[in-house]
C-alpha cells in the first residue's frame, strides 16, 4: 500500500494587495450579488468570470421553492459565458457573498457541483482558471480549478 498526499496551495491577501484586474473582477462579483434571488436562504452569492478577451460575465445564485431547481452563482456565470462566448477561455472566476449583515468576512468556497463544472471548463479550454474567493477579512487565491478538486472526474477519465 502506498499513501498519496494531496496538497492545495492557497494564497491569502488583502483586497488592496491585489492588482487592478483582480480587484475589478472581485468588484464585479460583489455587484453580481445584487442580481441574486435568495428568498429562502437570504445568502446572496455573486460570481464574475473574466474571459481571455477581457469580457466579464456576471452570475448570481437563483433559488426556487423546489430547492434542486435553483442554481449557484458560479454555474450561472460560467454557463452564460460559455453560451455567449464559446470561443473565449475563462481566465479567472471571482466569488463574493453577503447575508443580512452585509458582505461576509470569510471567503466563500464553491460547492462540489460548481467545482466539477469549473474543472471541465478549465479542461475544455486547456487554460488554468484563477479563482478569487472574496471576504471582507481577506481574499483567497487559487491558481487553478484543479487545485480545488485534485481527484476530479472529467472527460479524460472516460477515454483512458
Amino acid at each position: 500500500m502506498k499513501t498519496i498526499i494531496l496538497k492545495i496551495n492557497v494564497q491569502k491577501c488583502q483586497f488592496d494587495e491585489l492588482g487592478d484586474t483582480d480587484q475589478m473582477v472581485i468588484n464585479e462579483a460583489i455587484k453580481a450579488t445584487e442580481g441574486s434571488y435568495a428568498k429562502y436562504s437570504h445568502f446572496n452569492v455573486g460570481a464574475a468570470v473574466l474571459l481571455d478577451d477581457g469580457t466579464v460575465v456576471r452570475g448570481a445564485n437563483q433559488e426556487n421553492a423546489a430547492f434542486p431547481s435553483g442554481l449557484c452563482a458560479e454555474r450561472v456565470a460560467l454557463f452564460a459565458a460559455q453560451a455567449n462566448y464559446p470561443d473565449q477561455p475563462v481566465k479567472a472566476l471571482a466569488i463574493a457573498a453577503k447575508n443580512e449583515h452585509g458582505l461576509v468576512p470569510k471567503p466563500v468556497s464553491p460547492c462540489g457541483s460548481c467545482r466539477q463544472v469549473m474543472i471541465e471548463v478549465e479542461q475544455r479550454y486547456n487554460v488554468p482558471m484563477r479563482i478569487l474567493l472574496y471576504g471582507t477579512e481577506g481574499v483567497y487565491i487559487i491558481q487553478s480549478a484543479e487545485e480545488l478538486i485534485p481527484l476530479s472526474f472529467a472527460d479524460d477519465d472516460m477515454h483512458q
